[in-house]
């Protein structure tokens, strides 16, 4: 068991590095092809630290995930949504 949580440890932070390094890639994106987004991982953070009992607010678990405070990576890299990304997600929602 130890193996597979490190495994998955391994993984995510492989995820967070990939996201990292695209950060092109808008949260609006993701929502709209995969459902999920960089805000959605750093809740699931908060999720898993709250059954553990450990703590961990949202902006720490953002901040891990960002690798920076979030208003940081707002201000440098997050673009205005357009009208049509709205309409993709709003179909991708339904």
């Amino acid at each position: 068991m130890k193996k597979e949580i490190e495994i998955k440890a391994m993984a995510f932070d492989r995820l967070i590095n990939h996201l990292d390094e695209r950060k092109d890639v808008q949260n609006i994106d993701l929502m709209i092809l995969a459902n999920f987004c960089r805000n959605c991982l750093s809740n699931w953070m908060v999720d898993a630290a709250q059954q553990l009992d450990v703590e961990l607010n949202k902006e720490d678990a953002r901040e891990i995930v960002y690798k920076m405070p979030y208003s940081d990576w707002k201000d440098k890299y997050q673009t205005p949504v357009s009208e049509e990304k709205l309409a993709q997600f709003k179909k991708a929602k339904d």
